[in-house]
């Protein structure tokens, strides 16, 4: 289907559904995803910190979700899609990517309500559209939370939830600081890093804060946080990861960090 486009805000395009073959022409805004779609997404699918940590955390704190209609605004190559689906979810995934939404939409089917989009425009969704919007390692790529805050506010009904996971602003500084590099953890920092992953390499980059500046962040957004969570793996992680989980009883370590918060 050959995506319609129209004008946004500060030189941002709405792109509604994604096109068939992907749009090469996706610009800077989509990370460099595009240039290792693949790769990451296959290891997105068995990783541990993806298949065995991150997402189940996700679906835990999601709880039931049968016949709630849920934006996945960041929802990539659609794992998380796909499971929200499988219990009964009504889902919509946006990406900045075109080449993770092509594999989406291999994985979804042609059924699958996919949109191009960039969280730091505005959605292209009327007011009150979603029961719950999850964000799954999203928000660490963008500089500036409150535009995109502002606009899963808008489209989430009163009453309805943001979902969301972040790294860890602890993880980050203890890896700065493993690495002999002095840092500010109270600062709000440009970084980049190269991935590489199925033999395909891209440079990313993200936006380190302070815990206090995500939680400001969200209550200026209009927000209220109702769950900060630092949970375990799941149980069979130990299983299939035994030299890399920690010696403790529920295997827990600082990875990422989770919230759960809703809109009065």
């Amino acid at each position: 289907m050959r995506p319609a486009t129209a004008a946004g805000q500060g030189g941002c395009a709405r792109v509604d559904h994604v096109p068939a073959v992907p749009d090469s022409s996706t610009g800077p805004a989509a990370n460099g995803y595009d240039s290792f779609a693949e790769g990451y997404a296959a290891e997105n699918e068995t990783s541990l910190l993806n298949a065995y940590y991150e997402r189940p955390a996700m679906l835990e704190l999601a709880g039931d979700v049968t016949g709630r209609r849920i934006l996945d605004a960041g929802c990539g190559a659609g794992p998380l899609f796909a499971a929200l689906r499988d219990r009964g979810a009504v889902v919509t995934g946006i990406d900045v990517s075109a080449g993770m939404l092509e594999l989406a939409r291999r994985r979804l089917g042609a059924d699958a309500d996919l949109r191009v989009a960039d969280l730091a425009c505005p959605l292209p969704f009327p007011d009150d559209t979603f029961d719950d919007v999850v964000a799954s390692l999203v928000l660490h790529y963008l500089e500036d939370w409150g535009p995109t805050l502002a606009e899963l506010r808008r489209v989430l009904t009163p009453g309805g939830r943001l979902i969301v996971s972040v790294e860890h602003p602890f993880a980050i500084f203890h890896m700065h600081h493993l690495a002999g590099e002095e840092i500010d953890y109270f600062a709000t920092r440009r970084r980049t890093a190269e991935w590489t992953m199925g033999g395909q390499t891209a440079t990313l980059s993200f936006w380190d804060r302070p815990l206090h500046a995500m939680t400001d962040a969200f209550i200026a957004a209009g927000f209220r946080v109702d769950v900060v969570s630092e949970p375990p793996p799941a149980p069979s992680a130990r299983e299939q990861f035994p030299d890399r989980m920690p010696d403790t009883p529920t295997g827990a370590f600082i990875g990422f960090l989770f919230f759960v918060l809703s809109s009065p």
